[in-house]
């Protein structure tokens, strides 16, 4: 089995194959089966406005617009709905996807180098088969796409640094990714990454990095990325409000609007779990046990450059477990140097020596497998008649012909239009309704308003049904007709 595996790490290609392979598996199975849900609404109805519109630089959730995030993801997923020319919930997840499978591309290609053909498989696989990453690879919300790009920073950069490449390579493909990603969510990924950089930097003592031309010419690129998005964007809208708005999400974090202390003192250990089953394995890492010192150093160096931002970023008041997230592709990188550098102590009643973190790693790899071929197919099958967003949808299909205009009055977030077959217009008012108006959908508590309408006389609007939203909120459908 060792020589088998030797064979098909040792080309690059065939390195690449295994891990589409893996990737394939896990990923892609069922992934189109079950309805949308949470937050990916919101990922894929402004994605539809904008292919509708034309407008790709202010994204709007019903009849507003968002202000909440930047566009990268709406403007991914449109993409995939433009290249394969259909909305479905298999277009929209598969840019997610494919984001992990960049990354794991990138440790068998660029970082092949600096971690070697071996740990640079490993590092890979550790990626994909980690709870977190199968989760959110698997749904099209914005933490794929923005671990992704952090993770692929950080590979760069990390990769020509061990490799002594010259500053500006260094620094600048990884620009690139990290101005991305400010398009994809907002600053946190820097705590990430430059927690990598300064531990990485101590440890080698080469702080003159961080004040060469090449750094500062990094950071212009990186912020002139999201600037060539917000300028036009605050032009567009209203400027004191997306600045309250954008102002409200970064202080409100820092300040604890709403902290709820037992929900924040779960933050480390819910983090944790999204690294599972690999964060099993760091209790018996013992860094003294790398036979190089420039081994130990580097990993004693990594060490802390996770640990710091992933615990203070999780003390954050605001924050969230799914913050720390970023910290995943560097813990793969340092968990592949582990394993492969003979660095795990078990305790001898478990393992002869502590050599056979082979079985381990193969042990993890075949659950992650296991997952995608057999779990996701399982769950799609169990969930099949328990998805309320389509029910809904079916209903409201069942009453409004498709060749109808279906207007909704102020529907906030609602993931049933990306099922709704009708074309949906979006107003602001039951009396901005125009006058050739014949369904409409209102949220409950706004009915008589809509009963009280006389625009259309001698026609008149009443409700023909009623329905509930994604979080179990009415809508009450209406027709006009005599």
């Amino acid at each position: 089995m060792a020589f088998n595996f030797e064979f098909l790490i040792k080309s690059p290609f065939r390195a690449v194959a295994v891990i589409v392979l893996v990737w394939a598996v896990i990923y892609l199975p069922a992934l189109g089966s079950i309805a949308i849900k949470g937050e990916e609404g919101r990922r894929i109805l402004p994605a539809i406005r904008m292919l509708e519109t034309g407008n790709y630089i202010v994204p709007q959730v019903g009849s507003y617009p968002y202000y909440r995030k930047p566009p990268l993801v709406n403007w991914v997923v449109a993409a995939s709905f433009r290249v394969f020319g259909m909305h479905n919930e298999w277009t929209a997840r598969l840019p997610s996807a494919l984001s992990v499978l960049a990354v794991a591309v990138a440790f068998v290609t660029v970082a092949r180098t600096s971690l070697g053909s071996r740990r640079s498989m490993i590092a890979a696989l550790i990626w994909m088969t980690n709870i977190g990453m199968i989760e959110k690879g698997r749904l099209i919300e914005i933490e794929a796409l923005y671990v992704s790009l952090c993770g692929l920073a950080i590979i760069f950069w990390l990769s020509f640094f061990l490799q002594n490449k010259s500053p500006w390579l260094i620094w600048l493909p990884a620009a690139v990714f990290l101005g991305l990603d400010l398009l994809a969510k907002g600053p946190t990924h820097l705590v990430f990454f430059y927690g990598i950089v300064v531990a990485v930097l101590a440890c080698s003592k080469g702080w003159r990095l961080l004040v060469h031309p090449a750094h500062f010419a990094a950071l212009a690129v990186m912020f002139a990325m999201p600037a060539a998005w917000a300028i036009p964007f605050i032009h567009s809208t209203t400027t004191q409000v997306a600045m309250d708005k954008w102002s409200a999400q970064y202080t409100g974090r820092l300040k604890g609007v709403d902290f709820k202390f037992f929900s924040w003192i779960q933050n480390i250990p819910r983090s944790l779990i999204y690294f599972v089953p690999w964060v099993l394995l760091f209790p018996f890492a013992r860094f003294s046990k790398f036979p190089d010192e420039s081994q130990r150093r580097l990993a004693r160096a990594m060490g802390w450059g996770i640990a710091v931002p992933f615990v203070a970023v999780n003390l954050v008041p605001g924050a969230v477990a799914r913050y720390s997230m970023p910290a995943i592709v560097p813990g793969s990188w340092l968990l592949a140097m582990i394993c492969t550098g003979n660095a795990l102590q078990w305790p001898r009643s478990w393992m002869r020596n502590d050599r056979d973190w082979t079985k381990v790693v193969g042990a993890f790899v075949t659950v992650g497998l296991a997952i995608g071929i057999i779990g996701y197919p399982l769950t799609a099958v169990l969930l099949k008649n328990r998805q309320q967003v389509k029910k809904a949808a079916a209903e409201i299909n069942s009453l409004v012909p498709a060749t109808e205009t279906l207007y909704a009055v102020n529907p906030d977030y609602q993931p049933v239009f990306f099922y709704v077959k009708p074309h949906v217009e979006y107003v602001s008012y039951v009396k901005h309704l125009p006058i050739d108006t014949r369904y409409f959908l209102v949220r409950g508590g706004k009915e008589e308003e809509a009963l009280a309408a006389r625009k259309w006389a001698p026609l008149r609007a009443y409700a023909i049904a009623r329905v509930k939203d994604y979080s179990k909120r009415e809508m009450i459908l209406f027709k006009v007709a005599p």
